[in-house]
């Protein structure tokens, strides 16, 4: 399987996957995007990876190229975070090759991933001074010589896929060992899609409903890892109140990748 194989073999894994507590999956959908945005994009965004892999290129255009081709659908943005960690992924090979990439980049990376984050409608960070609809924001970027590396290191702090950026790919790395750790197959992913939520509050909720609700988020997954908590309720539960790990997710696509490059088997 090459890379470009392997960045859509993940993302079509991972929403595929059930139950992951408040995300689309196969037995759910959301009001206004449903399991098939989420596997149109895979499809959509397959001429991007194979493009990465076979010729290169700058990873700010093909995460802007990556978003353009999958934003065109009524379910709006499906994978832009993913996008951010797949896209160094394919380009580098394996994680060293992502952080060779990341260090690489340049003012020019980081005005593409600008347009890129224009075309969805990703949250800003209250505290953001970047605004992506603000013109002097490019000007400020351009002015201030910010690499796109500089961008991810500017978000690290509020938002956990730039943070991967900025330590390594670190959670990319542990998610995929958890994988390996966890068998094979669809299991696999939930067990390591939960062992991250129990540990990690997720930025996306944070941005949308505080900081309060991701840290209970992270307590219920616990307590479902301690059979003190059903999955499926607790799923039910995310799934009512609008609760949905996203970041998490773009995090488990990142690990499918590595680890399916390092063989394991999602078919068993």
């Amino acid at each position: 399987m090459n890379r470009a194989e392997r960045a859509q073999m993940a993302m079509m894994l991972e929403v595929c996957a059930y139950p992951k507590p408040g995300n689309v999956d196969r037995c759910h959908d959301y009001e206004d995007t449903r399991l098939e945005h989420f596997l149109a994009s895979t499809i959509l965004a397959r001429p991007v990876f194979d493009a990465a892999e076979r010729d290169g290129g700058r990873v700010g255009s093909l995460i802007r190229e990556a978003v353009r081709r999958t934003n065109n659908h009524s379910g709006g943005n499906t994978h832009f975070g993913a996008f951010i960690l797949l896209v160094p992924l394919v380009l580098g090979g394996d994680i060293e090759g992502a952080r060779r990439v990341v260090a690489e980049t340049d003012v020019e990376d980081a005005v593409d991933f600008y347009a890129a984050f224009g075309l969805t409608s990703v949250r800003m960070g209250e505290s953001d001074d970047l605004d992506v609809n603000d013109p002097a924001s490019i000007a400020a970027i351009r002015e201030r010589g910010m690499t796109l590396a500089d961008i991810m290191a500017y978000s690290a702090p509020r938002d956990m896929v730039a943070r991967e950026w900025t330590n390594g790919f670190a959670l990319t790395r542990r998610c995929a060992d958890l994988l390996h750790a966890h068998g094979c197959g669809r299991k696999a992913i939930v067990d390591a899609f939960l062992d991250l939520l129990a540990t990690e509050p997720d930025t996306f909720i944070a941005k949308k409903h505080g900081m309060e609700v991701a840290e209970r988020t992270m307590r219920c997954a616990a307590e479902v890892l301690e059979n003190k908590r059903d999955l499926t309720a607790f799923d039910v539960e995310c799934i009512r109140d609008g609760i949905n790990p996203g970041s998490i997710a773009d995090i488990t696509i990142a690990g499918i990748y590595v680890a399916l490059g390092e063989g394991w088997r999602w078919d068993c």
